[in-house]
Parts: C-alpha cells; sequence; structure tokens
C-alpha cells in the first residue's frame, strides 16, 4: 500500500519524549509515511526512533533544512509538518483527506496548548482566532500542503526563524488554507519555563519586527535569550 501522507518530523535531542510521541502515530501506517530528519542530536533520539518509522534522515541542524530534506524522501502527494511535541486529533487524516478532496491545497489545525497556567487556553484561542483570520499558520498547527505546491513555493526558505510564517504567507498568495477546528494538542513548555505574559509580548514582537523587515538571524537570537527590545 503506497502512503497517502508524509509525516516529517524535525527532531533534536528529543529523547525524553519521542518514544510516546512516535507510538501515538503508529495506528496511521501504513496509510502515513512517518519520516524523521535529525539535525544532530547527541542523546539517544536517534536510536529510540528507528522501530517506529519508516524512514530516519540525519542532515545538518536547522528546522527548515531538516524539513526541506524530508520532502525531498517523502514518497506521498501530501506533506504533512510535525513538529516532536504536537500530538494529532484522532480525525486529522480523514480531515486532511477532506481538506484536498474539497479542493484545498494546503492547511493547518486549531491547537490547544498543555500546562497548568490559566492562560494558556485562552492563548490557543486567540492563536486560532488569529490564524483563522490571517491565513497565516506556524509549525505547532501541524501545516500540511501538496508535495506539487511545495515544490513550487520553492520549500522551506532557509532562515533561522519564521520559516512557517514566510512558508503560509507564499502559500496563501496562490490559494486560501484549510482551517480545521480539530485541535492538535502542543507542550506549552515554553510559555510556561519562560513566562506566560512575557512570551505573550515576546512573540507580538518578533511577528510585528519579521514583517518590518528585521532579519530571521537576528530574531532568532532574541527569541532565545527574551531580551525583544533589542531587535535590529
Amino acid at each position: 500500500m503506497m502512503a497517502q501522507i508524509s509525516i516529517i518530523i524535525p527532531v533534536l535531542n528529543e529523547q525524553a519524549g519521542i518514544e510516546a510521541f512516535l507510538q501515538s502515530l503508529q495506528s496511521l501506517r501504513p496509510q502515513c509515511e512517518l519520516i524523521v530528519v535529525d539535525g544532530g542530536s547527541d542523546d539517544n533520539t536517534v536510536a529510540l526512533t528507528h522501530p517506529y518509522v519508516d524512514d530516519v534522515i540525519h542532515t545538518e541542524q536547522g528546522r527548515a533544512i531538516q524539513m526541506n530534506v524530508g520532502a525531498v524522501t517523502a514518497s506521498a502527494p501530501i506533506l504533512l509538518f510535525l513538529h516532536a511535541d504536537t500530538y494529532l486529533p484522532e480525525n486529522a487524516i480523514s480531515q486532511i483527506r477532506q481538506a484536498i478532496d474539497e479542493g484545498y491545497h494546503w492547511g493547518r489545525f486549531d491547537i490547544s496548548l498543555t500546562g497548568q497556567h490559566s492562560l494558556l487556553k485562552l492563548i490557543a484561542c486567540l492563536m486560532n482566532i488569529r490564524s483563522r483570520l490571517s491565513g497565516i499558520a506556524t509549525g505547532d498547527q501541524a501545516i500540511f500542503v501538496t508535495k506539487e505546491l511545495f515544490e513550487q513555493q520553492g520549500d522551506y526558505k532557509h532562515i533561522a526563524l519564521m520559516e512557517d510564517i514566510d512558508l503560509s504567507a507564499r502559500l496563501k498568495q496562490v490559494c486560501k488554507p484549510f482551517c480545521s477546528r480539530s485541535k492538535v494538542i502542543s507542550s506549552g513548555r515554553r510559555w510556561i519555563s519562560f513566562g506566560v505574559i512575557k512570551t505573550i509580548v515576546l512573540m507580538w514582537w518578533l511577528r510585528f519586527r519579521y514583517f518590518s523587515g528585521a532579519k530571521p538571524e537576528s530574531l532568532a537570537k532574541l527569541y532565545k535569550t527574551g531580551k525583544f527590545w533589542k531587535a535590529e
């Protein structure tokens, strides 16, 4: 049976949760091809993935680079880019099939953030509304796209940050996205560890600076440090 969807998973030092994550995807095989692209992990990530995937690819570090390499290797006509801390809803594959059958060429899912902080539900809700209104998706929302359209648009740009924003901005110029209300479940760990309010301000500032022409390399440094007032 030929895979209908290639699920491309960029990883880097994900040994703590990679087995549970990949186990959650096993029911999707063989209709889905699972491709892990490792960016140079120095823990046991790669060894732990082998029993659960169709292919493990090694490449240089960089999410855009890793996803592009995975897309080249993919054999299915539909690509689904999935972060290793983001879990798909049970009806994800049927939702993607529905979208393609209805004439869509790309799309994303709504998101739910895990964690105890009371603001995480509100943050996820606002993320979903913003994405629906703008037509812009983030990597946490499990972007899917036909391989043909992905190749036509030149893949992910090799930039340090906002590669998902850049791709979806280009894709929406060609056709509108399918915005599934089914929710992926993604980790709220960065929001909690960095500070929820601080992260909200930081993310909005980074987006503003990106669309104002700031260099992604500069923004990536700010994303890591949180010192958003030093944007160039």
